[in-house]
């Protein structure tokens, strides 16, 4: 065997591609990994539509309860673009829970239900937006930017499909959400004008095609939303689970019905030709060995580390664990699990295909007990014991003795004072924190065009021209 054919025996095997979809852009992310498995255009900006209501509902229900009664404003039902219509004749003064409004809001896409819910959660629309584009950050999103619950029109109003996406996965890995989703119909009480109260179904077909002839059937297909204006097109989010393995589709900017076409096939292209593999199940480079772990400035002992038990990477059929590169990055931000020390990134052939958090069960175990004992000093502190008055110390004629309650008087001018610098330490770490996070943030987004071949200028005026002076209709 010559050499170049024993090279190629052990080459990697390429990375799959071309999906053949006609939307203008469209995303297959595995849900678990965040491995982008294929992309067309992923990081230009679209008007997202109604999708835009999966963003909504993980604001609301990460910020209210479920039994909470929402009442229906006059700006709610009303305030809303010419011809987007109401679809269960919503009325000023309607009272529903939460859960029955998300459910409006997931299946039958209500715009009436995304504003009543903004208004319960923030007070106003404009409130909960602010929070909306807060979450998104947390979330990792760069390229996207919303104006309102609905999905309405706004010129203000765009994301990509890279982070349409992100939000995706974090909305479908909140339990709650994925589970309304998932539900093919559902029933909510009395309302001025529906008096016996009203059924409807989900509107996804991918999720609602049972029969395996029919076009819209996709094996596995659970949860999603649709979304249309004609700003916006078609838009479609889509998760399907199949052997463990949950994939993501987003598609913007499609045509009916083909929009469900192009999602179906970015979900078949992922599930045919990629494998997930377990990562502590084949990683050994930090949890086993005789000599100490380097971790940043600090070192472990093998025994004492471990690596998320459910993480995963996403390769190539054909491809094993080793053919993928790491990296250990130790600067990990402020909402990091508890115990973690450092987050293992893998790459396969420069592309992000998924990453593990590593612990320390010592440093975990310490994180422990000091909450522990800052609980029992709040415990404590709560219910003081008393001193009865027939002991309490007197005043001597030859020392100087302060009152109890100047003393306590003392103490609290001292513990402001700490808390005030305390206070002006914290503000100023945060703020630091956001501007290198915000510096990250940029960073990432340019070597995501750079690595479409778009330059930041571009990107910018393709959002201009797409955003432009336009109005439209939102129908679903």
């Amino acid at each position: 065997m010559s050499a170049a054919a024993s090279f190629s025996a052990f080459a990697r095997p390429e990375w799959p591609s071309d999906t053949g979809i006609m939307a203008e852009a469209g995303i297959v992310m595995d849900q678990d990994s965040g491995a982008v498995l294929f992309g067309q255009n992923i990081h230009l900006p679209f008007a997202p539509a109604s999708i835009t209501k999966l963003l909504t509902a993980l604001v609301v229900i990460e910020n209210s309860k479920l039994d909470d009664m929402v009442t229906f404003s006059q700006s709610a039902v009303y305030d809303v673009e010419s011809g987007s219509g109401n679809k269960l004749h919503t009325e000023t003064g309607d009272e529903l829970s939460v859960e029955d409004c998300l459910y409006m809001l997931l299946l039958l896409s209500s715009n009436q239900a995304a504003n009543a819910l903004a208004e319960h959660v923030a007070g106003s629309r404009e409130a909960f937006v602010e929070m909306m584009n807060d979450r998104i950050k947390e979330i990792g999103c760069t390229e996207s930017h919303f104006a309102n619950p609905s999905g309405l029109n706004d010129d203000n109003q765009y994301v990509s499909a890279y982070d349409m996406a992100l939000i995706a996965r974090e909305a479908f890995n909140n339990e709650t959400l994925l589970k309304i989703d998932s539900s093919k119909s559902y029933s909510i009480g009395a309302t001025a004008n529906n008096p016996n109260g009203a059924s409807f179904n989900m509107e996804h077909r991918l999720i609602m095609a049972e029969d395996t002839s029919s076009q819209y059937y996709c094996e596995g297909t659970m949860a999603g939303k649709t979304g249309y204006t004609s700003i916006a097109g078609n838009t479609l989010v889509t998760l399907t689970e199949r052997d463990g393995r949950r994939l993501i589709a987003v598609v913007l900017k499609g045509t009916q019905p083909q929009y469900y076409l192009d999602s179906k096939s970015l979900l078949e292209f992922g599930f045919a030709n990629f494998d997930n593999i377990n990562i502590a199940e084949h990683e050994t480079a930090y949890t086993t060995g005789e000599g100490p772990v380097q971790v940043g400035a600090k070192s472990y002992e093998p025994s004492d580390l471990y690596l998320d038990s459910v993480a995963v990477i996403t390769v190539p059929k054909g491809a094993a664990f080793s053919d993928a590169d790491r990296d250990l990055v130790t600067e990990l931000p402020k909402d990091h699990p508890k115990g973690a020390v450092a987050l293992v990134e893998y790459r396969y052939n420069e592309r992000k295909v998924g990453s593990a958090w590593l612990f320390s069960r010592s440093e975990l175990a310490e994180i422990e007990r000091q909450e522990q004992i800052a609980r029992s000093n709040a415990a404590q502190q709560e219910s003081p014991s008393e001193t009865p008055a027939s002991v309490q110390p007197q005043d001597s004629e030859k020392g100087f003795h302060m009152s109890l309650p100047t003393i306590l008087l003392t103490i609290a001018a001292v513990l402001a004072v700490v808390a005030a610098v305390g206070l002006g330490f914290y503000v100023w770490r945060e703020k630091k924190r956001e501007k290198e996070e915000l510096a990250r943030r940029r960073e990432r987004r340019r070597q995501r065009l750079r690595e479409s071949g778009v330059s930041e200028e571009e990107f910018e005026r393709l959002r201009r021209e797409r955003f432009g002076d336009r109005s439209g209709r939102d129908e679903r």
